[in-house]
């Protein structure tokens, strides 16, 4: 079927649609565009495992200890925040998965028993209980190894599973990925419904073929039938039902951050209700403990509360006590929201405790993601400038000569401190109104009136305050010698 559109009735603008712009437009519309981006980062992450198992092992000196714990984590909010969920899009480790898939020729299913989020939800606090735990940060050594895993995991899982099962189960970028996206200004959907409602073969979600049953484009394999989907979450930015699309009715369109995820009882495509969905629920309350815990392993005040925990306990293992740590920051935000969905559900009314549980807690979602991008804006404001001497340096041990000149190990922030801290609480308190938003609209849906809200309210505002705490404490400069 060719490729020619069809549109009828009111259409995206131009100006709205970032897949009709000149140039950008151009290049997302261009087959290979997702292929060439990940391309371009498996050469970074190819120069990150050179140098993590090869070169210098102080970390500020050597490209796995800056690259990955600075500048992709800093770029990684920015692009969520600006534009959208680029990385998945650029994601190298698709590039293993995808020769996994054509060699191996997956045939099963993602087990029942392994719903949803929650392999993920466990993978993410892992991941984040090991990087205090052995100072991933401070090891190029260990942080290759991660990138490592990341390679063998995603070739192993969709070698064995069909679809896109280490995206949407198990990678913990991933998720981190789709809950910040609810802040994106971008969305991939329906230029125009009516477009869709004739539409019979449905290549968006069925892939393309030709004549002879040859598969010329996949469509998506997050199961996110275009017609239906609604938001960011699971979607990994990859552009195949743009390309699948036969009546050229997908495009990249801009977006009133979260408007659209609001209704969490709306039935969405791939997802289901989200109010029904307790995976979505727990994820989004353990980022953001995880968030706050993750900022609060940064700060003077965590090296004077473990060495109080070894004492009581006498326990010296630095693994046993931030796990302690973990345990007790997770359980104390779960508590947490059980109490405010208790006094809530009392004060409204409502069917049940789980009932506003499984809607407000979602709310938590701006605020959490807010402080994860304060605080690795912070990383990245305050070291940017290191990829100069690093590539100076790399440039002199790999040659012997400084061709690109002798390492200026005196450059670092890329802005000042002052600068860096106003950014940094601005996008805290954007985060913080966008869950005060969030949980008027939802109080406003459900009829709630304010003494039913006030214990949300409380609660962001109590977390907001945490998050303005954690960012005024010294903060470890990570990733630079001046740490």
């Amino acid at each position: 079927m060719s490729r020619t559109a069809t549109h009828s009735g009111p259409t995206a603008s131009a100006r709205t649609d970032l897949s009709t712009w000149p140039l950008l437009g151009r290049f997302l519309r261009w087959r290979h565009a997702r292929t060439t981006a990940q391309l371009v980062l498996l050469l970074v992450a190819g120069l990150v495992l050179y140098d993590g198992f090869f070169g210098p092992a102080l970390a500020p000196k050597n490209f796995a200890g800056v690259l990955p714990w600075v500048h992709w984590r800093g770029l990684v909010v920015l692009a969520l925040l600006l534009v959208g969920n680029l990385f998945c899009f650029a994601c190298p480790f698709m590039l293993p998965r995808r020769l996994a898939q054509r060699l191996l020729r997956p045939r099963r299913s993602w087990p029942r028993w392994l719903p949803g989020k929650w392999v993920a939800l466990v993978a993410i606090v892992l991941f984040f209980w090991a990087y205090e735990a052995f100072d991933l940060w401070a090891s190029p050594f260990l942080t290759a190894w991660v990138a490592v895993s990341y390679f063998v995991a995603a070739f192993v899982i969709d070698g064995f599973f069909r679809g896109a099962a280490f995206c949407k189960h198990v990678c913990p970028i991933g998720q981190f990925n789709f809950v910040g996206s609810l802040l994106s200004p971008s969305e991939i959907r329906v230029r125009d419904e009516r477009v869709c409602q004739r539409c019979r073969t449905k290549d968006c979600i069925r892939g393309r073929y030709d004549g002879s049953g040859r598969l010329l484009q996949r469509g998506c394999e997050l199961g996110l039938f275009q017609q239906r989907k609604l938001g960011n979450l699971d979607c990994t930015f990859c552009l195949d039902c743009i390309q699948a699309c036969p009546h050229d009715n997908v495009g990249v369109l801009l977006r009133l951050p979260l408007r659209r995820e609001m209704d969490v009882d709306r039935n969405r495509s791939g997802i289901g209700r989200l109010s029904e969905r307790p995976d979505w629920v727990a994820l989004t309350v353990g980022l953001t403990a995880l968030g706050f815990l993750n900022a609060f392993g940064m700060v003077s005040p965590v090296y004077r509360l473990l060495d109080w925990l070894g004492r009581i306990l006498h326990v010296t293992s630095e693994p046993f006590l931030v796990a302690l740590v973990f345990a007790s920051g997770i359980a104390t935000l779960a508590v947490a929201v059980i109490l405010a969905s208790f006094v809530s559900s009392r004060a409204a009314g409502a069917p049940s405790t789980r009932w506003v549980l499984t809607r407000f807690a979602l709310t938590l979602a701006p605020l959490g993601f807010g402080l994860w991008s304060a605080h690795y804006l912070f990383h990245f404001l305050t070291g940017a400038l290191t990829i100069v001497p690093l590539a100076q340096s790399f440039v002199l041990d790999l040659t012997g000569r400084a061709w690109l000149g002798e390492p200026a190990w005196r450059l670092a922030s890329l802005l000042s401190v002052t600068s860096t801290s106003d950014v940094v609480l601005l996008v805290l308190a954007l985060g913080f109104f966008g869950s005060i938003v969030w949980t008027m609209e939802l109080g406003r849906r459900a009829r709630f009136g304010f003494a039913a809200l006030l214990p949300w309210l409380i609660l962001h505002g109590a977390l907001f305050l945490a998050g303005v705490w954690l960012l005024g404490q010294p903060m470890e400069m990570r990733g630079t010698l001046l740490g």
